[in-house]
């Protein structure tokens, strides 16, 4: 285990998702999306908060510039107030009925969500990715997708990065900033042989990809052309999201989860399912917000 990682909360999550720092408040927000809820913990007063949805799945977290979050619910994208536990809906991005649900987003610095569904049952490629805008239209891109992940965006908008987790591959596409069009599809990691997982992931001040291996117990830092710059080893098995934070967004939050874990294996990794950091010697971009 790195000697700068540590423990921020262990909450023991089934499925830690989507951590994300608040600058307004100051906190790191993160799901747990099987449970569902949503959950802070402010690393200044030690105070831990959960807010619990009536949903079968809380699958997406970004900010929204009025205030509050979007939370992705089964299929629906709707704006979240902490302060008084209110939702208001937002869009319905697939059907209730679709066997599927809202996954992995993230927002751009134009405010658009970028974000996609998947099969609930993690089997067929019954997912699509979507571009959502500020004025809540919701545009389909492209489906054949069984878990969609590890969306993020460069510095300068101008590339998008997804994976399909259970397709073991990142890509990356040119995005025009302006009108939200993409294009030329490549493979920026390939993980097939090792059938490695991406999950989660985000983008530092550099330009650098970092990603969540699920199942394979390490965060892995790639340059822009693609090429492994670092891994950290982390001591569970399931790392799922990551994102940098802090004062200075110098700290590397990454999320876990205990799900998809054999009893036997379980009972040996305490930390799984906990919320974990480490001083990464690199600098997060502030979080875009919707809207």
């Amino acid at each position: 285990m790195p000697s700068s990682l540590r423990v921020v909360i262990n909450t023991r999550d089934q499925l830690g998702e989507t951590p994300l720092w608040c600058p307004r408040t100051q906190m790191i927000w993160w799901l747990d999306i099987e449970r569902p809820r949503l959950q802070s913990f402010d690393e200044r007063s030690g105070r831990h908060e959960v807010h619990r949805f009536a949903s079968s799945f809380a699958g997406s977290l970004a900010l929204h510039r009025a205030g509050g979050f979007v939370v992705g619910l089964d299929n629906s994208l709707q704006r979240f107030d902490p302060a008084t536990s209110r939702l208001a809906p937002i869009v319905d991005v697939e059907p209730a009925d679709a066997g599927t649900r809202l996954n992995d987003g993230r927002c751009d610095h134009r405010g658009r969500l970028w974000i996609g569904t998947m099969d609930a049952a993690i089997e067929k490629p019954l997912g699509s990715f979507y571009r959502v805008d500020p004025s809540g239209v919701v545009h389909r891109l492209f489906g054949d997708i069984i878990v969609t992940n590890s969306i993020t965006t460069s510095p300068d908008d101008r590339t998008l990065y997804m994976s399909d987790t259970r397709r073991f591959k990142i890509w990356a596409f040119d995005l025009d900033p302006d009108d939200g069009v993409l294009s030329n599809r490549r493979v920026f990691a390939d993980y097939s042989q090792d059938k490695g997982r991406p999950d989660g992931a985000c983008v530092d001040s550099d330009g650098c990809l970092w990603n969540a291996v699920f199942a394979g117990g390490r965060v892995i830092r790639y340059t822009p052309a693609g090429k492994v710059d670092r891994v950290i080893e982390l001591p569970v098995t399931n790392p799922t999201c990551v994102c940098f934070g802090g004062a200075d967004l110098g700290t590397l939050y990454i999320t876990t989860a205990t799900k998809m874990i054999a009893p036997e294996v379980l009972a040996n990794e305490p930390l799984a399912g906990a919320l974990l950091a480490i001083e990464a010697g690199a600098r997060g971009l502030r979080e875009p917000m919707f809207g």
